[in-house]
């Protein structure tokens, strides 16, 4: 059995995808079974979603070491990563963003921890922006509260206790801390925990879903951890930049899906309420701006997206 898999799902990010490739030939890993020293083995899979950007033939012609999964359509994080998995051959898992960089010894890290602590299932790297800024990955479930605030236009009115508390800013960016979920832009796992409770919630198309398996695996008595040493650049939401409505509802209506699973009925009707009524106000606010002349393009394109939102009416799937 090889030491790592690596799974990747592409969707029309090439060049980055191609510099994520790149950070991971740079690591002390060997990428063939042929390798005659005794650096760990580790595997590479990419599932193509299906990417008009030419991403399937950059592969082809410059990594034939990597494993393809060309797909005939955009089939989303979950079940793509879920497909890279079946096929993994490795003892521990590592599930990455394409439009992220790993950093030289960042890999070994987290592989060495998770070898010396059996009870850790899973762990997550301390992540930057492409600045080399620190970005916030390490989480504290959201409580209802957090859930009506988060990536709303209320957040900025939120309790300042609220927010560091989800975000686990009372945690040092460099500490080695238990949390109770990490960011699946970059989220290392055993086997173990997949063989325990199976892969990634395909009800969730996008977000929420790593915060979801990660409730899943502490239920079964695994322990998440953040690893400040282990460093990464995430480039953050290529992918997603390119749909912004269908983005926004997605991210809801994932949100109101992992309330229904996890806190029940009562909360899902309570928050997803909540959610259409912020919709339906900011819809009308910008549709009177944007009647009074201020900004015309900016709030039709933001009516749209609203609208596009309350259509749908933030169904949990």
């Amino acid at each position: 059995m090889l030491d790592l898999s690596i799974i990747i799902v592409n969707w029309n990010v090439r060049d980055l995808l191609d510099k994520c490739l790149a950070s991971l030939l740079a690591t002390d890993f060997a990428f063939t079974d042929a390798a005659a020293d005794e650096r760990p083995r580790a595997e590479i899979i990419v599932v193509d979603c299906a990417s008009a950007d030419g991403s399937a033939e950059m592969l082809r012609e410059k990594y034939p070491l990597v494993t393809l999964l060309p797909q005939a359509e955009n089939i989303g994080f979950t079940r793509g990563n879920n497909l890279g998995i079946a096929q993994a051959r490795g003892a521990f898992l590592l599930l990455l963003n394409p439009d992220t960089e790993v950093h030289p010894d960042s890999l070994g890290i987290m592989l060495g921890y998770l070898r010396q602590q059996p009870t850790v299932g899973i762990v997550g790297p301390h992540t930057l922006n492409s600045d080399g800024s620190h970005q916030s990955t390490r989480r504290r479930f959201p409580s209802l509260l957090t859930g009506i605030v988060e990536s709303t236009w209320l957040a900025p009115w939120a309790p300042a206790r609220l927010d560091a508390r989800y975000r686990m800013l009372d945690t040092a960016d460099d500490a080695v801390v238990a949390a109770d979920w990490v960011q699946g832009s970059a989220l290392m796992l055993r086997r173990e925990v997949y063989a325990d409770i199976g892969g990634l919630d395909t009800g969730f198309t996008m977000y929420f879903e790593e915060m979801d398996f990660c409730r899943r695996a502490k239920a079964k008595g695994w322990q998440v951890r953040y690893h400040g040493g282990a460093v990464i650049t995430h480039h953050g939401g290529k992918s997603s930049e390119q749909s912004a409505a269908a983005t926004q509802i997605h991210f809801q209506r994932s949100k109101l899906r992992y309330f229904r699973k996890h806190h029940g009925l009562g909360a899902y009707w309570i928050l997803r309420a909540n959610l259409l009524l912020q919709f339906g106000w900011q819809l009308a606010l910008e549709a009177v701006k944007g009647a009074l002349g201020h900004k015309r393009p900016l709030r039709v394109q933001r009516v749209r997206r609203y609208w596009q939102a309350l259509r749908s009416g933030l169904k949990a799937q």
